[in-house]
């Protein structure tokens, strides 16, 4: 037992100083290459093993020839894993030179593409992340792209809507100054409607860009969808009344929900409004609340004849106003992009698909207290 236990310190001895020797080659070493770093940790094993045995071998003092013959066994041992470490490490360096030249093409604006070459699972794991990576950034790239292309049709429509009331104005001014207009009452009415229009356009690109800017800031309170729709069907109903469309608003139920009243007031006054414009006279439009698994849905339900299914997915973009109402008073294709905008502000979605004779826009809302 005493023996054991003397050769067991022997080789431990022998063994902890390799290791402390590799330590301090691995820590100067360890800005190198992994293929370096590799044959160190191969090279510890062996030598650990060889002082261990040679301490052990002269405790025990063989012979000259029986430690020779240790000696080079040991040695054909380290020959043998100084070479796989090698093989090994050059293999991993490639895959990782590989991955390096992928993530490279990656960083400069292309598409990552993983590298055929075989690599350890840690690699692997790296290459799956840079590809979900690369997915998420052309993603976000399309969506930059549709907004900026949304944003130039923007401009240029607003710059369009603006030009046209601002000559009216201009030469309406012009006449009231000059004492040329024939009836200067009609010509101050029509100059504070077109204001009026103006000063709208002006309040739904402020809106928007507080959306955009996720500036909106919403004071929230427990209300139910009853009074919502029925304040929001009386603000519009002298405007149905004049394009003489019916409002339905029967199929609503007192549902509880936690929104902020003012910017809610004004999704449904925009979805209202809207419809009201392109239901034809004597058309009706209907609004409705219901409870389903995701929440409150309100519905807003119009006589439009339906939307063109490439369009349906555009209709809550930026700017968007259809090919049909690309004159006033279609207004600057700002509502809808609004509506969308509070909607999920309010932690809620808003969609819009064809029904029987025209089109249903439905906002969906958490209900209160879920």
């Amino acid at each position: 037992m005493q023996d054991i236990l003397v050769i067991a310190v022997f080789a431990f001895l022998g063994a902890a100083a390799a290791g402390l020797l590799g330590v301090l080659t691995l820590r100067l070493l360890r800005h190198r290459s992994l293929t370096v770093s590799m044959t160190v940790v191969a090279a510890v094993a062996v030598l650990a093993m060889l002082a261990g045995t040679l301490a052990v071998a002269w405790e025990m003092f063989l012979s000259p020839h029986d430690l020779q013959v240790v000696t080079v066994v040991v040695a054909m041992a380290a020959v043998v894993s100084l070479a796989t470490a090698l093989l090994l490490g050059r293999w991993m360096v490639a895959g990782s030179k590989a991955l390096t030249l992928a993530a490279r093409s990656f960083g400069e604006g292309g598409s990552f593409a993983a590298p055929s070459e075989p690599v350890s699972s840690e690699l692997a794991e790296l290459t799956r992340e840079l590809e979900a990576t690369s997915a998420k950034l052309a993603e976000a790239g399309e969506r930059e792209r549709a907004l900026e292309r949304s944003r130039r049709e923007l401009v240029a429509w607003i710059s369009h809507d603006l030009r046209t009331p601002l000559a009216g104005l201009r030469a309406m001014s012009e006449a009231l100054e000059d004492g040329v207009a024939a009836d200067p009452d009609r010509y101050l009415r029509q100059i504070r409607t077109e204001v009026e229009r103006l000063n709208a356009m002006v309040g739904d690109l402020f809106e928007l860009s507080r959306i955009h800017a996720g500036a909106l800031a919403l004071s929230t309170a427990r209300i139910s969808v009853y009074d919502l729709v029925g304040d929001a069907l009386a603000g519009v109903d002298p405007l149905a009344r004049e394009h003489r469309v019916h409002l339905v608003g029967d199929s609503v139920e007192a549902l509880p929900v936690e929104v902020d009243s003012k910017e809610m007031s004004r999704v449904l006054g925009n979805l209202l409004i809207n419809a009201i414009r392109r239901t034809p006279a004597d058309g009706t439009v209907a609004v409705a609340a219901e409870r389903s698994p995701d929440g409150v849905v309100l519905s807003v339900t119009d006589g439009c004849g339906g939307i063109p299914e490439e369009d349906l997915s555009r209709v809550f973009d930026t700017g968007w106003r259809g090919s049909q109402s690309r004159t006033p008073p279609a207004g600057a294709g700002l509502g809808l992009a609004i509506v969308r905008g509070i909607v999920e502000a309010h932690q809620g979605r808003a969609a819009v698909r064809n029904v029987a004779g025209g089109c249903r826009f439905e906002v969906t809302l958490p209900t209160a207290g879920a």
